[in-house]
């Protein structure tokens, strides 16, 4: 693993030097230049934009402790998300800790079925189950503003974090967040839908992860039996009973997991599959009959 530097530079080669420190880390890094960028940005307090005009700025002494400490993190394969205390989705800024899954743009998928779902509903009242940093309940609700939603998650760190993703994003006066396994503390209540990115990964394929997940992301978010399927099991069998007639069920699922969820969902109306846009299957859909 390449050294980090221990002189002032410029803000050029710090990028410099710090992507090449990152492409000889073992890490997957897709974009090792646009990561230093980031990481650097994140230091000097800069947009991209006042970056590139600071190019031949001296970094002063703190500031390169700082970058190198952040980069040092990142190829030890810590997720720049994670560093960087933030990630987007559906357009909106989240936070994000090791207490919560990243977000990630094939999620937003099922944010769209739901939406196309419940569009024309008056009032909808959506169950998001496992919440984690809140992205789904939030960007729902930020998107159907006459929806009301209960966020659910096993963890109380993860709801800690969802709370604060829906004060910053303006919507937590239409969320309610209880510390809940599946559906276990909503009782006899009726939602038009239930939506959920479960954990699909079976625990035998966890040595094929790359280390940004296997090591950092939280494992009770990621894993679900040797099947991979534990949850999704459970959260099909226990829905019909928290559903309006009619209500919907949504759930992210795995690359391989499209025909077991099928049989899983005999018997419910109108199931589908929405793939991502690398033609995955990637979003389970089903009705529960009137």
């Amino acid at each position: 693993m390449r050294g980090l530097f221990a002189r002032e530079m410029s803000v050029g080669d710090a990028v410099a030097w710090g992507a090449t420190a990152l492409d000889e880390s073992d890490i997957r890094c897709t974009n090792s230049r646009a990561d230093a960028m980031l990481l650097l940005r994140h230091v000097m307090h800069l947009s991209a934009a006042q970056l590139q005009v600071e190019w031949e700025r001296q970094l002063t002494m703190e500031q390169t402790q700082r970058y190198n400490a952040l980069l040092r993190r990142r190829q030890l394969g810590e997720p720049l998300q994670y560093i960087l205390g933030a990630q987007e989705f559906f357009g909106l800024p989240f936070r994000v800790t090791p207490a919560v899954l990243i977000p990630r743009p094939e999620t937003e998928h099922l944010v769209e079925a739901a939406i196309a779902r419940l569009r024309d509903t008056e009032r909808p009242h959506i169950l998001d189950v496992g919440t984690g940093s809140g992205a789904i309940a939030v960007a729902l609700a930020h998107n159907l503003p006459t929806a009301h939603l209960t966020a659910v998650d096993i963890s109380a760190q993860a709801l800690e974090i969802a709370a604060h993703n829906a004060q910053q994003n303006g919507v937590a006066d239409r969320i309610r967040f209880m510390e809940s396994d599946l559906l276990a503390a909503v009782g006899t209540e009726r939602f038009h839908a239930i939506v959920c990115n479960p954990p699909y990964i079976a625990t035998g394929e966890r040595k094929n992860l790359p280390v940004e997940v296997r090591d950092h992301e939280p494992e009770q978010a990621l894993f679900a039996g040797k099947s991979g399927l534990e949850v999704i099991r459970r959260l099909v069998a226990a829905a019909p009973a928290a559903l309006e007639p009619g209500g919907w069920l949504l759930m992210e699922i795995g690359y391989n997991q499209r025909d077991a969820v099928a049989a899983l969902l005999r018997g419910w109306s109108a199931v589908e599959f929405v793939a991502d846009l690398q033609g995955i299957p990637r979003v389970a859909i089903g009705q529960r009959p009137e």
